[in-house]
């Protein structure tokens, strides 16, 4: 008999390999994700990260191998089922994916519009339980005073902060985000990981996130996977990795505080992810 306390898998990629013409964005990934877990993956961009996450709410299929979310085949899903699985999957974007001319009201409530039946007619579409539930998750992020200004007046920690209560608006088992901070400042950076953090931490929410930051990584991370040229490289929880380990997915380790500063750098300004 399994022990209820005993992890249970949420998440499996089991010898993916993703092609796109002739070039091979993952080549045999095998990956498994715990309920509850925090797992950020780093890599150097066209490492394969982005094009791992889309595998995990169905956005890609893989070229061969199984890709498995809370229990579900998801390459075999269409339809209805896969709208089901992608309701449990909640994303969280680079460039925050807002419709800038509603309000943060109206933009975390499209969380919801896979329940919705019938048009959608702004915030009539939704009932007065629903209006409630965003209000609640915007006073969980902050920004409830914000609820009936224009998205694209705020800030960009604060747009990140509204596509955060967008996503919970689904009450989401997994939370995927692919580079979430990456065209923010370091101080609102710090303050968007530590507010997904403490969420995740709440709501029993399995995180699985791609970043450049390496110390953030380290900090705010239980596990990190380090990909490159498509493989995984390593794989370890945080309380044994050193920034040298780490350095390493890069396939360099610097030396000098100029070499650091140059690898940091080409991390801090990536090119465009494929």
């Amino acid at each position: 008999m399994t022990s209820p306390f005993a992890p249970q898998a949420i998440v499996r990629l089991d010898g993916v390999t993703k092609r796109f013409g002739a070039t091979t964005a993952l080549e045999d990934v095998s990956l498994t994700v715990d309920r509850g877990e925090i797992v950020v993956m780093l890599g150097l961009s066209g490492s394969g990260k982005s094009t791992l996450l889309r595998h995990l709410d169905g956005l890609e299929v893989p070229t061969s191998g199984s890709v498995e979310v809370l229990g579900a085949d998801v390459s075999g899903l269409s339809g209805r089922r896969l709208r089901t699985l992608r309701s449990r999957v909640g994303f969280i974007f680079q460039q925050f994916e807002l419709v800038p001319s509603l309000t943060v009201l109206e933009n975390v409530l499209t969380g919801a519009l896979a329940s919705l039946r019938g048009p959608r007619l702004g915030l009539w579409s939704y009932s007065k339980a629903r209006k409630l539930t965003a209000l609640t998750h915007l006073d969980r992020v902050g920004l409830l005073d914000r609820a009936y200004q224009r998205a694209d007046t705020l800030s960009g920690g604060q747009q990140q902060r509204v596509a955060i209560a967008r996503a919970l608006m689904q009450n989401p088992d997994v939370l995927l985000a692919d580079e979430p901070v990456a065209s923010l400042d370091p101080e609102s950076s710090d303050q968007v990981m530590a507010l997904i953090r403490e969420i995740a931490a709440d709501e029993g929410l399995t995180v699985i996130c791609s970043l450049h930051q390496v110390d953030l990584a380290i900090s705010w991370a239980d596990r990190i996977v380090g990909l490159r040229h498509g493989r995984v490289v390593l794989d370890l929880p945080t309380h044994d990795l050193t920034k040298a380990q780490v350095m390493e997915i890069y396939g360099r380790v610097a030396t000098t505080t100029s070499e650091l500063r140059a690898v940091e750098d080409e991390l801090l300004h990536p090119e465009p992810a494929r």
